[in-house]
This record gives structure tokens, C-alpha cells and sequence, in this order.
């Protein structure tokens, strides 16, 4: 059923969180700066890596069994932003890494 399945991140991807630019996002966000293109973690699979930004980190983390609606309510506690953007967001991100190989549903 649509909405059902649930998310994980693929097993083969090595990833890190990375302290310092975190920092430097979340200083950024409580100033109200535009802090979207600034990586907070990278994932490497297959000889690439993949920067992602704050939002994207956030995401990726929540990538352990939950289903869409649990990854998006647990993200509407850390960000303060509309829940359709914050739904259209999760969405296109997941798209993007199911497309790259690096999160899978089932």
C-alpha cells in the first residue's frame, strides 16, 4: 500500500555526521540564515560521495524503518517550517537517494 512502506538507508553506504559544519548550521538557522547549501554530513557509496545539507542529514538518519509520516513528524519537531513544504521536501529528497541507490523502501 502507498504510505506504508518504510525507509532505510542502504547498507553499503558509509556515511558521517560532521561536528563542525553542524555547528555552523545550527548558529545559522537561529540567526535566520539561508543555511541550505552547506553540508552537515557526507555519504560515500561506490566511490562517490554525497554532501548533504542539514535537512538532508536529518532525513537520512531517520532512514532506519520509519514510514514517510513518521520521518515527517519527527522532522516538524526540529524545523519550523509549513507541513506541506516540509512533506514536498522529505518526498523529493527520498526520491533522489532512492535514485542514487543509498535509501530503499520496502
Amino acid at each position: 500500500m502507498p504510505g506504508l512502506n518504510r525507509f532505510y538507508r542502504n547498507p553499503d553506504a558509509m556515511w558521517r555526521e560532521e561536528d563542525g559544519p553542524k555547528e555552523l548550521v545550527l548558529q545559522g538557522l537561529e540567526q535566520d540564515r539561508d543555511v541550505a547549501d552547506i553540508g552537515t554530513s557526507i555519504v560515500l557509496m561506490n566511490g562517490t560521495i554525497h554532501s548533504l545539507n542539514i535537512l538532508g542529514t536529518e532525513i537520512w538518519k531517520l532512514c532506519d524503518g520509519k514510514m514517510l509520516d513518521e520521518i515527517v513528524s519527527a522532522l516538524k519537531d526540529i524545523f519550523d517550517v509549513e507541513q506541506a513544504i516540509l512533506e514536498a521536501d522529505v518526498n523529493s529528497f527520498l526520491a533522489e537517494m532512492k535514485g542514487l541507490g543509498l535509501v530503499y523502501e520496502k
